[in-house]
């Protein structure tokens, strides 16, 4: 982007990686705005199990569980905040770990979505608990002309479908059908790397023990804080079912299937920690293939562990992630 545009911050990480702290300490020192990039905190009622934060942040609590809410509905409700941020003077810091929204925001959804592997892993695990039955009545609920041309039993045409779906917001009838004039679409054609001076960071643990650790504490936490009652009151509910995308959620998957009698207690609470570190590998594959990152490395304290992969950052140990944080953005281009 040419020089003077203005200035778009991307924090990312896997969960339990300490993003949303670094997050506040550079809002409060930089006078940023947050933006939540979460497809667990949109939803009201989903508080502890999804860390939801205290202090403020833009796309948070905005639909019911009941509702779906898309990368294509991301795109539209971050493009808007950024620029009313912007238009208040402020620094727009886009922060969280549900890697396709930031990709859809950035580059742009011009096209038809392309294979996305961990939706179609996803969808292929509930086909597998409840038959692809189960997937052909959920696509004919949002695309009932795409259901009505694929047999229940094609299961790749059906996954394929479905994934476009769940990527975009919208279904693959409307994509093949076109309308240039509906602003879902005009609002793809670009993405914000075209309109702002983008810097991109992301923050880990140095090594994988740290994080499992760190993934551990924190679901205890959790549930000590009183997780099982909170997903207790949404399993009550009678318009909710675990195969909607809010209960899909790590962690609320898994003590649904308790409550609905699948499993110990003990077994779900394992189940949602296997989940919560499958999630954040699959948070680290995408982080890994992602270009212009700078890392920010942190010890079992949460401080700076080793000197990022950018060689021309020099920090000591005594460091904190904050103070690599601002060395990146003080040396990005103007």
């Amino acid at each position: 982007m040419a020089s003077g545009s203005p200035l778009l911050i991307c924090l990312m990480g896997p969960t339990a990686s300490g993003k949303t702290d670094l997050a506040i300490e550079l809002a409060q020192r930089l006078d940023c705005e947050l933006v939540s990039v979460d497809s667990a905190l949109v939803y009201r009622g989903l508080d502890i199990g999804s860390a939801k934060p205290d202090y403020p942040h833009h796309l948070v609590n905005i639909r019911d569980p009941a509702e779906i809410y898309s990368a294509a509905d991301f795109v539209l409700d971050a493009e808007r905040l950024v620029a009313e941020i912007i238009a208040r003077g402020k620094t727009p810091l886009l922060v969280g770990g549900t890697m396709l929204y930031f990709k859809a925001f950035l580059e742009g959804l011009d096209e038809m979505p392309g294979a996305e592997q961990s939706i179609r892993a996803e969808i292929a695990t509930q086909a597998a608990l409840y038959g692809w039955s189960n997937i052909h009545n959920e696509l004919a609920q949002v695309d009932p002309l795409s259901a009505a041309r694929i047999h229940p039993n094609h299961s790749q045409r059906l996954s394929r479908a479905l994934e476009v779906y769940r990527a975009s917001g919208i279904t693959m009838t409307e994509w093949q059908n076109k309308d240039r004039t509906d602003p879902r679409f005009v609002k793809f054609k670009t993405g914000a790397f075209d309109r702002y001076r983008v810097v991109q960071l992301a923050i880990c643990p140095a090594e994988r023990n740290i994080l499992h650790q760190r993934i551990a504490l924190r679901f205890e936490l959790m549930m000590a804080a009183g997780l099982l009652e909170e997903v207790r009151s949404l399993w009550q509910r009678q318009d909710l079912n675990d195969k909607l995308p809010a209960l899909r959620a790590v962690g609320y998957r898994q003590l649904w299937q308790h409550l609905d009698g699948e499993c110990t207690l003990d077994e779900g609470i394992n189940n949602a920690l296997a989940a919560t570190r499958q999630l954040a590998k699959r948070q680290l594959t995408w982080l890994r293939k992602w270009a212009d990152l700078g890392w920010i490395y942190t010890d079992n304290a949460g401080k700076f562990a080793q000197k990022s992969l950018s060689e021309h950052v020099q920090l000591s140990p005594e460091e904190k992630p904050l103070d690599l944080a601002l060395n990146y953005l003080t040396q990005a281009p103007l």
